[in-house]
């Protein structure tokens, strides 16, 4: 363990405030022996000085690409698009393993530079269930801000908050009419997320998982007034919504959240729509008769960067304290090795094995 060196990177992402390690849990890694760098970072909710004074070291935005070549480079989203070989292991959301737009170039670059993507989405245990995941907060906030959108409430462009201030504005108020509100994949992570930002709001959402979906009721779908997806497809199944539905003049539903956002992929369970939204115009009309709002935002959490950072953080210092070639992480790298080949990527030489 003392060899480890873990360099936390500046996210480039402008809207990005999240972390994958808080300074609470900074400490306890030094402590372990573990040597950890933080980069300055102008938005990340706790600033560089906490991490400081729990004994990292201090390095400059971008300097992970000058660090040493056994560092471990971690951080939550996408990589800027240079360096255009990647020679260190980077620990984040590589969202590459589905073929999504841009899966193949990024594989690339690890396998020109001799570096490994270990995906955090595939860091998991012996059954396959993930070990540290934003979900809870992703459909919290991606039920909030149906709520809001269908409230008249939702004001763009997006900020970050604290969930006190939230669940303020996320009580009914006089007037406010009752609606009908869905959530699929209501049992997992996000969907509890979901459902309990509902309860906030005053609504008890109908709840759909697995055996509502093996056969589908696109009717009863459709009759609901407020959707939000919270389903991470592994495998093809058929879509939830398609161009014909929403073209249905009986369709009730008039707000769609998607959580998953999974755009682009062949896995997408709402194969409506080609491109997401984002913080600056957060809703984007999918019909306008009758009406059909969608939001699909692709770092939610990030709206409450405090108390999704610390959720996730404590869930990922025990795999970081082990961390080893073996086990969870040893899983992320082979499945990095699956996706090339899935690819057709031909493998260099890794100096990561």
């Amino acid at each position: 363990m003392t060899d480890l060196h873990l360099w936390l990177r500046h996210e480039v992402r402008s809207t990005e405030r999240r972390t994958p390690i808080v300074p609470s849990d900074a400490r306890r890694l030094v402590e372990s022996g573990v040597t950890l760098t933080v980069e300055e970072s102008p938005q990340r909710i706790f600033p560089v000085e906490e991490y400081e004074a729990a004994g990292c070291r201090r390095a400059p935005a971008g300097s992970w690409v000058s660090a040493p070549e056994q560092a471990v480079v971690i951080g939550l989203k996408e990589l800027p698009d240079q360096p255009g070989e990647l020679t260190h292991r980077h620990i984040f959301f590589g969202h590459a393993y589905k073929r999504q737009p841009g899966a193949e170039a990024l594989l690339r670059r690890f396998t020109a530079g001799g570096g490994a993507l270990l995906d955090l989405e595939y860091l998991v245990d012996d059954s396959g269930r993930r070990l540290a995941a934003f979900g809870f907060w992703a459909g919290y906030l991606g039920a909030a801000l149906a709520v809001l959108q269908h409230r008249g409430r939702l004001v763009a462009p997006l900020t970050p908050t604290s969930k006190e201030e939230l669940d303020e504005i996320l009580q009914p108020a006089a007037g406010d009419e009752e609606f009908t509100a869905l959530v699929i994949g209501a049992l997992g992570r996000s969907g509890r997320g979901a459902r309990l930002a509902f309860l906030t709001a005053g609504i008890e959402a109908t709840a759909w998982d697995l055996a509502e979906t093996r056969d589908l009721d696109r009717r009863a779908l459709l009759a609901h007034d407020v959707m939000v997806n919270a389903v991470l497809a592994t495998s093809p199944v058929p879509p939830f919504l398609r161009e014909q539905d929403l073209d249905d003049p009986a369709r009730r539903l008039r707000t769609l959240c998607d959580v998953t956002v999974d755009v682009g992929s062949p896995l997408n369970v709402l194969p409506v729509y080609d491109r997401t939204t984002d913080w600056t115009e957060p809703v984007r009309p999918l019909r306008k008769e009758p009406p059909l709002d969608l939001i699909a935002i692709d770092n939610l959490p990030s709206l409450l960067p405090r108390e999704s950072s610390t959720d996730f953080s404590a869930a990922l210092l025990p795999q970081l304290l082990r961390f080893e070639t073996g086990g969870p992480w040893g899983r992320c790298l082979d499945r990095f090795h699956q996706a090339c080949r899935e690819l057709g990527i031909a493998e260099g030489e890794f100096r990561h094995v």
